[in-house]
């Protein structure tokens, strides 16, 4: 049998196949050069991009938790300027498509973040992180209120001809609910989960292990919470979904994917095992030859129910 068809489509943006890297836990792609064969990657999306450079929170900012990890790294990047002039030359060289994950504390830095991106021909799209707090509503997450949510998504849009994903909060009541406001705004795809919020205390000092005393709990341990907010957002949309959390394996890989997503993330498991992404490539052809599946496509929402 000839070698699986795992091309997929996000957006109008053909991936060859549906492993993206998450973002944050891939830096700038160079960074796994030695480690992985870049151009087998589906696509990389690249670590958060604010406007201007950010330290992001004090240490200790990570800490392993049982299946997974804790994160309170706070953004830290180096801006959009430092973007284009340090990082973006490399990534001119790889094949697979670029998106660039951005982030603000109000709208107009969206707004004016996408427009950058959207002169930069080497980069395929945007994913826009809308899990942070916005400064003009007290604080609040975009993520955790559907105009929010969309009035970021609308500023986006407005700014860029560029596909745009949406990375959606699970710190919510109903995630169906934001899903479909931001497809409303002009999403063209969603990705899903960002981490849930968590914590460690120290039982010695009685005192927080990190240093911003809550993080992002991510890994294995998410998973099932994970899969099934992609389950019920695939069939709440119509746009194309992208599963995230606790995908170490093929096979957690394609759980997401017959849950309904046309595309997954890999994160956590980057600093688990660094050639993660491409050891899931593999596990997915051998799957579809050893079941007879001829197109990734084929398995894409199959769940039976």
């Amino acid at each position: 049998m000839s070698t699986p068809d795992l091309r997929v489509s996000i957006g109008d943006i053909e991936l060859q196949n549906p492993v993206m890297t998450a973002s944050g836990t891939f830096g700038y792609a160079k960074e796994f050069e030695d480690l992985v064969d870049l151009n087998r990657l589906g696509a990389i999306i690249v670590k958060g991009l604010s406007l201007k450079p950010t330290k992001g929170n004090p240490p200790p900012r990570t800490i392993e938790t049982p299946c997974g990890m804790l994160n309170a790294i706070g953004l830290e990047n180096a801006g959009i300027d430092a973007f284009v002039e340090e990082k973006l030359p490399f990534l001119r060289t790889l094949k697979p498509p670029i998106f660039v994950n951005i982030y603000g504390k109000q709208e107009e830095e969206y707004a004016e973040l996408a427009a950058r991106i959207d002169t930069l021909e080497a980069i395929s799209g945007i994913e826009v992180n809308i899990s942070c707090p916005n400064v003009k509503a007290g604080g609040v997450a975009f993520g955790v209120d559907p105009q929010a949510a969309s009035g970021v998504v609308k500023v986006v849009r407005e700014k860029t001809n560029k596909p745009v994903i949406v990375k959606l909060s699970p710190n919510v009541t109903d995630i169906t609910e934001i899903a479909r406001w931001v497809e409303d705004a002009g999403a063209d795809a969603l990705s899903l989960i960002n981490t849930l919020t968590g914590m460690a205390i120290d039982v010695e000092t009685c005192r927080p292990v990190l240093a911003n005393i809550t993080g992002g709990l991510s890994g294995p341990a998410i998973k099932p919470v994970a899969l099934r907010m992609v389950w019920q957002v695939a069939q709440a949309t119509t746009i194309p979904v992208i599963g995230i959390g606790g995908i170490m394996k093929a096979r957690d890989a394609l759980e997401f994917i017959i849950a309904g997503a046309s595309a997954v993330q890999v994160g956590t498991a980057n600093f688990v095992n660094p050639r993660a992404t491409t050891d899931i490539i593999d596990g997915l052809e051998e799957f579809m030859l050893a079941r007879g599946f001829s197109k990734i496509t084929e398995l894409i929402g199959a769940l039976k129910v």
